[in-house]
């Protein structure tokens, strides 16, 4: 089983829509959306849930009111401002650093698991999903990537599939780290802007510091000619293969507000033969 994990250095490159199309032209896949800040790909991939499960790995401080004895310690040594004057918790403040537990000296102070999000378990029309969904201003997303992770592969596993396809985060932070750790490799979606420049140079930089092999993809490369070259320079030198080369085509968003694929929505387009000749190209190659 293989792991292909896609990835942007900023949103809005077209790093879902691909992933999708992917889903789409694999036979045998399963396909994980690791973006649990801010899912999207269900909305082009429509999945059926299956399972959900709560996920609980964040603490949040109680305070038991029969044993406070209203010192204020611990209101004192908070550094986020999360228990008022009244002692209580406010609990969208609280980070679950547990030192106010440590400082109480009435032992009132409990830190007790809170849930910070869903992980789902789905089927689409193409196969298996795994997905998941952080409720916001919680924190331990990298925590919750592993997790869609480890049911995409139980799922492959079961199913007998041969290759697991994640539609990573954008950027190069601690989502991103997790849903490219382990992975076989790794497909960056840029587009030929000065941004898109910069961010691929730090994607790529995070994928060689964890082994991680890299294909690019430019989309929308004919939208800037002279940033294209530049883009191609960069890639030459420094020994990444670009593998897809996406010409602009309004078809992608006629597809996209029809809640499509464009391999599904314009299969005879050129944005749609070319993702697939792209494809090709990676399950080759894993």
């Amino acid at each position: 089983m293989k792991q292909l994990t896609i990835l942007s250095g900023k949103g809005g490159t077209g790093k879902t829509s691909i992933t999708a199309s992917f889903a789409v032209l694999a036979k045998n896949a399963v396909v994980a959306d690791c973006d649990v800040d801010a899912p999207d790909l269900h909305m082009l991939l429509h999945p059926e849930i299956m399972e959900t499960r709560k996920f609980s790995v964040s603490k949040v401080a109680v305070i038991d009111n029969k044993k406070c004895t209203h010192c204020g310690l611990c209101r004192e040594n908070c550094h986020f401002d999360a228990i008022t004057t009244d002692l209580t918790v406010e609990v969208s403040a609280c980070e679950g650093c547990g030192l106010c537990e440590r400082v109480c000296p009435a032992s009132a102070v409990t830190m007790v698991s809170r849930v910070s999000g869903e992980s789902y378990v789905s089927k689409t029309a193409y196969g298996f999903m795994s997905h998941a969904m952080l409720y916001p201003g919680e924190s331990n997303s990298g925590k919750l990537v592993t997790l869609v992770r480890q049911n995409a592969r139980l799922l492959a596993e079961k199913e007998n599939c041969n290759i697991v396809i994640i539609d990573g985060s954008p950027g190069i932070g601690c989502p991103v780290i997790a849903s490219i750790t382990g992975a076989d490799a790794a497909l960056v979606v840029t587009e030929p802007t000065l941004s898109g420049i910069h961010d691929l140079e730090r994607v790529l930089k995070l994928l060689d510091h964890f082994n991680v092999v890299s294909f690019v993809c430019i989309n929308m490369y004919d939208i800037n000619t002279e940033n294209t070259n530049q883009l191609l320079s960069f890639c030459k030198e420094n020994g990444v293969e670009i593998v897809g080369l996406l010409p602009f085509d309004p078809e992608v968003t006629r597809a996209l507000v029809n809640g499509k694929t464009v391999v599904e929505y314009a299969p005879e387009g050129g944005v749609a033969k070319e993702i697939e000749r792209m494809w090709k190209n990676l399950s080759g190659s894993l």
